[in-house]
């Protein structure tokens, strides 16, 4: 087995190390939340599809605070609270984008493209981390931007889910408690702007790690090379 393989699977074996935490098992739950979100979504059971997002989100705050709090900090959370994150901005921002496209506002349909922006960088980061799994290296945890963005998505998807025009749940109901096309838009703009500052923050500790790896792959290499 070569040395970049044995320490790929030294790297994944250690990622399991720990892992039966009440934190890892919100971020399970949160990712089996998902594809209720979806289908309540789909079903136009709006209510209940904010009550989900609303479950979710509220995990994701706890199971940083309980991980910190009761000292179960692990490694596989540290991965998996940003892939329940990513995979659930992933979901809930394909359905808006479908429910924009297939909206009456022109403004809405002309805007729905602003929600690929969001499954963009997710993929990217996915993707990413999959890349430094397979480099023997362990994907960046979460810093404060990345939950600050996290959260700023969290709200702004609640807030169109309940109020929004064409798809509030509580405006469809109560139309004078609709929010404005307009207001709408501007805390969409905010929460991608959040997003890629985020994501760019992400970067310098990513370009780090993959040259610390590759510094130690041609140690290792020099070292062979000598015997």
């Amino acid at each position: 087995m070569s040395e970049e393989r044995k320490t790929m699977s030294e790297n994944i074996k250690d990622l399991f190390k720990g892992c039966l935490t009440i934190p890892n098992l919100l971020s399970v739950i949160r990712i089996l939340l998902i594809p209720v979100f979806a289908v309540l979504f789909y079903n136009n059971q709006l209510g209940w599809a904010v009550l989900v997002i609303f479950l979710s989100g509220l995990s994701d705050f706890f199971d940083g605070k309980i991980a910190r709090k009761f000292n179960q900090v692990s490694a596989l959370g540290k991965m998996l609270d940003p892939i329940a994150d990513k995979l659930t901005v992933f979901a809930i921002a394909i359905v808006l984008f479908l429910k924009f496209k297939s909206a009456e506002s022109e403004a809405m349909q002309a805007f729905a493209w602003v929600f690929l922006l969001f499954i963009a960088k997710d993929l990217i980061m996915l993707l990413g981390g999959a890349l430094l799994i397979a480099l023997g290296t362990r994907p960046v945890a979460a810093e404060f931007y990345g939950k600050a963005a996290t959260f700023a998505f969290y709200a702004v998807m609640v807030i169109i889910i309940g109020f929004g025009p064409e798809v509030g749940a509580i405006s469809a109901v109560y139309p004078n408690f609709t929010l404005p096309e307009t207001v709408m838009f501007v805390l969409v703009v905010i929460a991608v702007v959040l997003t890629f500052v985020a994501f760019f923050s992400y970067l310098p500790g990513a370009l780090k790690q993959i040259k610390e790896n590759s510094g130690k792959n041609k140690a290792t290499s020099e070292q062979k090379e000598d015997k």
